[in-house]
């Protein structure tokens, strides 16, 4: 049996409330990381995406689980992965996790947007504009769920007008026409104060509208810099400010949660394990987008793709921290070096895709089946077999699948296969996060006090209205 000396030198109330915390390290991180290589950075990530992926095989689809999809001719078609609509019934967690994934899927969406607008990409453009339908649907039936039919009305229309003009705003700076886009920077900031005057009131006052509005313009300056500096090929500034406006976005789902909420369940989303889902679940998020932002920036050359890098270095140094909170720094370390195995033999593959070379593609795909295995075996006894081998290694696979298939998409310009599997595999990201949090409960449940967690809050530095 392992030895945990290291993770019991630590209470589990204390653990817990501490990883809760962790989303406030992911820009300070940044610095540590930038730079350098995706492929040859020992950055442990492992354990986090090994334990929650339990759940992703369950989550698949038959197709998305199977091996890369044959390339294609350009299509356009696109059926928008979107999660079933929550109904009345729904938990609180549930309701969180809603809103927060939503809201952080709007900025990645918005993001690529701008940026397929920038490189000239129209049809590309047109598969991501679906999804932000599709996206901006979701949340409106959310908002009329967890707060009633006229404030989605209300919603729906705020939406519309500060997407638009998000959109306004991307084509005018990559067309260069200044005077265009300081006529939409206006207009956004202006759906700011509306924001801010829309949940003051939906919320009952319990969200103060000036500071919805202060902080519905920082989002929205970051996603207009991005775009700015995406067109200035300033690549590494892009890719900071990509995730810094996704981990405040994704917040903001925070606060229309809690809002939404009677007082007490809104309370009770505040203790040291809901915190940690949340924490995760944004993580894993982000970790989905940021590989497929490395697999897509192999196509368009190597300063895109450093910048990429840099910025998938940096949540995977967060998400390091977070597994040595758990099984402690020399265990966490143990994690370093397989995952950048792991880590390489997606990039190895991606780029055997874009070198059209077989025999690659086959060799990185046994190597990925080989580092799946290895993985789960390697993690199951960390969890003190809590988790089995098989259901691990199936997870493992089927989410190198979902990025398997998107790289071979992407490449055969097949956009609307690419950002489906792209959808899907984000969207997996709640269930993922909620068994990470589920496993670490189990093993570290004989360390927890009487009655569980009783720390209450923390883990809220990212959330913004």
């Amino acid at each position: 049996m392992p030895q945990y000396s290291e993770r019991t030198s630590f209470s589990a109330e204390h653990t817990m409330t501490a990883l809760a915390e962790l989303p406030i390290l992911a820009s300070s991180l940044d610095a540590l990381v930038r730079g350098r290589g995706i492929v040859r950075v020992r950055a442990g990530l492992t354990a986090v995406v090994i334990v929650v992926l339990a759940a992703a095989a369950g989550c698949t689809s038959g197709g998305d689980a199977g091996a890369g999809s044959q390339a294609a001719a350009t299509s356009t078609t696109h059926h928008a992965a979107t999660p079933a609509a929550l109904g009345p019934d729904a938990t609180p967690r549930e309701v969180r996790a809603r809103f927060e994934q939503l809201l952080g899927q709007h900025a990645l969406l918005a993001v690529r947007q701008a940026r397929s607008e920038v490189a000239m990409q129209p049809d590309l453009k047109k598969v991501v504009d679906g999804s932000l339908a599709a996206n901006a649907g979701a949340l409106q039936q959310l908002v009329g769920v967890t707060y009633d039919g006229a404030q989605a009305a209300e919603f729906e229309q705020l939406w519309r007008g500060y997407t638009g003009e998000l959109a306004a705003y991307a084509q005018a700076s990559a067309t260069g026409n200044s005077a265009r886009a300081e006529e939409a920077k206006a207009a956004l900031l202006g759906h700011c104060d509306d924001w801010g005057a829309w949940l003051e009131e939906a919320s009952a006052g319990r969200v103060e509208g000036a500071t919805a509005t202060k902080n519905a313009q920082a989002r929205v300056e970051q996603l207009m810099q991005q775009v700015d500096a995406y067109a200035d090929r300033d690549y590494d500034k892009a890719y900071q400010l990509e995730r810094q406006a996704y981990q405040d976005t994704y917040g903001t789902g925070t606060t229309l949660a809690r809002a939404s909420l009677p007082a007490k369940e809104a309370a009770g989303l505040n203790k040291a394990p809901e915190n940690l889902r949340s924490a995760f679940a944004m993580l894993l998020g982000e970790h989905m987008e940021l590989v497929v932002d490395a697999q897509r920036a192999t196509f368009a050359g190597t300063p895109e793709f450093d910048a990429a890098a840099a910025q998938l270095n940096a949540n995977t140094a967060t998400l390091t921290k977070a597994m040595s909170g758990i099984v402690g720094p020399k265990k966490a370390a143990e994690f370093q070096s397989a995952w950048a195995n792991h880590v390489e033999g997606l990039m190895a593959y991606t780029a055997a895709v874009a070198d059209k070379d077989e025999a690659a593609k086959t060799a990185a795909k046994e190597n990925l089946d080989a580092f799946a295995e290895r993985l789960a075996l390697y993690f199951s006894d960390v969890v003190r077999n809590v988790l089995t081998t098989d259901p691990l290694t199936q997870a493992i696979t089927a989410h190198d699948a979902h990025l398997i298939n998107q790289a071979d998409a992407y490449a055969a310009k097949d956009y609307a296969r690419a950002q489906q599997v792209q959808d899907e595999g984000y969207t997996q990201m709640v269930g993922v996060a909620n068994v990470l949090v589920d496993a670490i409960e189990k093993v570290m449940a004989k360390s927890l006090p009487a009655g569980g967690s009783k720390t209450g809050g923390g883990g809220t530095a990212h959330v913004h209205p």
